[in-house]
């Protein structure tokens, strides 16, 4: 007799083929996540001191990929019981963490266009299958002026390949991402997982704090995102992590790490939205 698993495929299957995004709340000891903000406050710091360190992402809101050994408490975080399940209920035995970095709308961060973060692939378009994920895991407790992620679920199935990139979605469709469109209120502790083909954005900071966020990108067998990023960790590293997540990252093994090459440019992001939204 087997033991009943702590999470339900079925219940994984269905948040994200169906809105395309799920969550856990109380996933982490918020001492946990206090410790990665740490991290990721020191390697903002470190990259706005190095060519091309950092990403624009909108106004007063940058992207830095980090190498994951940068992050302090970072195997624990992909260790949970929750993330192993989610990515083998969604993409098999086969999943690869292939992207580490962290997502800081500052006050004074604009609003988002609604976008998906890369073209949808054939085996999602015609094939119906998710073949990658992004998991986000807030360094704060959210508020409503802090500019949460928003999120107009169900629209990973969305065919927009006539829109730049298949990636921005026509401004005569925003009125249904309007309406569908949910803000997420993540506090410290809670882990989501969505497919980056979800049509979403950042809303405006109105506040005067910054809201960083872990981002954890996911591949199966047959995505390709790996190549968009530069994963990177020590043999040293690699040699610490625990059995469950040895052979789960798709990088390079180095001696030391180097500056990690920022490749995912998303140029759509870069102007403000204007016209009232």
């Amino acid at each position: 007799m087997t033991e009943d698993p702590l999470y339900e495929t079925a219940e994984i299957m269905a948040g994200i083929y169906g809105d395309g995004y799920i969550s856990l709340t109380n996933a982490y000891e918020v001492a946990l996540v206090d410790k990665m903000r740490a991290s990721i406050e020191l390697l903002y710091a470190e990259a706005r001191q190095t060519d091309h360190g950092i990403l624009p992402r909108g106004p007063e809101r940058w992207y830095v990929e980090v190498a994951p050994e940068r992050i302090d408490v970072f195997a624990d975080i992909v260790s949970h019981p929750w993330f192993l399940a989610v990515n083998e209920a969604v993409l098999g035995p086969e999943w690869r963490i292939v992207e580490v970095g962290f997502d800081i709308p500052f006050p004074g961060a604009t609003m988002q266009p609604w976008h998906r973060d890369f073209r949808s692939p054939e085996a999602t378009s015609r094939g119906r299958r998710i073949t990658s994920l992004a998991f986000n895991l807030t360094a704060v407790d959210t508020t409503p002026d802090m500019g949460p992620f928003e999120i107009a679920p169900g629209t990973q199935w969305d065919a927009i390949d006539e829109c730049p990139h298949g990636m921005f979605p026509d401004r005569s469709r925003w009125p249904r991402y309007e309406r569908l469109g949910v803000a997420k209120l993540a506090q410290r502790g809670t882990i989501s997982a969505r497919s980056a083909l979800t049509i979403h954005r950042g809303t405006a900071n109105r506040s005067d704090k910054a809201r960083p966020v872990l981002v954890i990108g996911v591949d199966g067998p047959d995505a390709a995102n790996s190549a968009h990023h530069d994963l990177q960790m020590t043999r040293a590293f690699e040699a610490s992590l625990p059995p469950v997540l040895k052979g789960r990252f798709n990088g390079r093994v180095v001696e030391q790490i180097g500056c990690v090459r920022q490749y995912h440019v998303i140029d759509g992001l870069i102007e403000p939205v204007v016209d009232g939204y």
